[in-house]
């Protein structure tokens, strides 16, 4: 991902972050240990009652085209790197007493954006100079997913309307959309992101945390099926071809680029040699 991407992402977290302060400890409720059991009849016989908790049973995605199953298998690996950051954000979002809202000064407020714009800086950038547009785009999704709000809105709340427009019209030139609003109901890639966050909490390879927006899952699998069935014949040998020329010209372009390092490296070691 470009530094300038790397940015808007940043400028992103950095106002999900700020957006609240870490949560107070709370002490231990106490609670009465004696409960009296439920109790139903059958046949004469008493059977305790217990409650259980609420399982969603849901099954595994079978995919009729070859293709889509490819982009679902992409998607998921992404959506397992880019999930933390968001869980991340939304639990900062989760704390009802903002920080900056506490703050009573305009300079003690800057301070404290600065800090944490620093803070992520030096702890993220890192990270996310391995993210690509398509991981940016996943995160920005994901933010409203946990946090209700969208990534134009979160720094519309905190900068003026008019920064919030520009720094989404220059999210635009690298295809970062910070006003996309996650749709797991008519969006087909929104409903794979869905489900892949189901199986993951379900086979626990993913912290769980539940979405702030409501959504039905059902529907958007309804809309996947028929999505499916209106695919034409040729979807698959076209994109399937498609994507084998992609592949190839990426690996074309990599063996130029090492090419190209190894004479560098070659040329460098010449001139080593010559020196001594």
């Amino acid at each position: 991902m470009s530094f300038r991407v790397v940015s808007i992402v940043l400028v992103v977290l950095n106002f999900a972050f700020a957006k609240a302060q870490p949560p107070t400890t709370q002490l231990p409720i106490k609670k009465d240990t004696v409960t009296t059991p439920e109790y139903f009849f059958i046949d004469g016989d008493s059977v305790s009652a217990i409650e259980l908790d609420r399982v969603m049973l849901v099954q595994s995605l079978k995919f009729d085209s070859k293709y889509e199953n490819i982009k679902y298998q992409i998607l998921k690996r992404k959506v397992k790197k880019v999930w933390p950051y968001a869980k991340l954000a939304a639990e900062r979002l989760t704390v009802l007493n903002e920080r900056l809202d506490q703050l009573e000064y305009v300079n003690d407020k800057k301070r404290y954006t600065k800090a944490v714009q620093e803070y992520l800086e030096e702890e993220l950038t890192a990270d996310l100079k391995k993210f690509s547009t398509t991981d940016g785009n996943i995160l920005i999704k994901l933010i409203h997913r946990q946090t209700g709000i969208t990534a134009f809105e979160l720094m519309k709340n905190l900068r003026n309307g008019w920064s919030a427009f520009w720094m989404n019209n220059t999210a635009k030139v690298f295809d970062l959309d910070l006003k996309a609003q996650f749709d797991p109901e008519n969006e087909i890639q929104d409903f794979y992101i869905e489900d892949i966050l189901i199986n993951e909490f379900k086979n626990e390879t993913l912290p769980e945390q539940e979405s702030a927006i409501s959504f039905d899952y059902f529907k958007g699998r309804a809309n996947w099926n028929a999505y499916e069935d209106a695919l034409p014949k040729s979807y698959d040998s076209i994109n399937l071809a498609n994507r084998a020329q992609r592949i190839k010209e990426y690996r074309e372009k990599k063996a130029k680029e090492r090419k190209k390092k190894n004479r560098k490296l070659a040329r460098k070691k010449k001139r080593q040699a010559k020196r001594s």
